[in-house]
């Protein structure tokens, strides 16, 4: 079982949803929507984890491997609706990654006014996210 994603790049916020399951056999294909992400957009970066059904314990790495990366790269990660049955906790050497409860609340720290104004909203996905079309990654 793998992970699908879509990337949503408006008014300098990206968001990044992920649905499925991040484990060991996903997360190569995380790492590259990560990739992804990098080349696009500018600013911080939500990983959405409304429709993740759980993450293993490389699940979790990759993620703080994401924000490391982000960092490398001038920005910031952020978590939003992590799984309930795990807790991300980052090494020493990680850059912090703030948790909030839901996309909704994620946006509001940023005062973004995101999802407003849909003419300046960039998205890829890829081909199997839910309720998409058949935009490829």
């Amino acid at each position: 079982m793998t992970i699908e994603w879509r990337y949503t790049v408006e008014q300098g916020l990206g968001v990044l949803s992920v649905s499925g399951y991040l484990g060991p056999d996903a997360v190569r294909r995380f790492a590259g929507a990560v990739g992804w992400v990098v080349g696009r957009g500018s600013g911080p970066v939500i990983v959405d984890l409304t429709e993740l059904r759980s993450w293993s314990a490389e699940g979790q790495l990759a993620i703080i491997e994401s924000a490391r990366r982000l960092a490398d790269a001038g920005r910031g990660l952020e978590l939003a609706a992590i799984p309930a049955d795990g807790s991300l906790v980052p090494g020493g050497e990680c850059p912090p990654i703030p948790v909030h409860a839901d996309l909704a609340g994620a946006l509001a720290a940023h005062g973004s006014g995101y999802g407003e104004r849909p003419e300046d909203r960039h998205e890829w996905r890829t081909t199997g996210w839910p309720n998409g079309d058949d935009a490829g990654e």
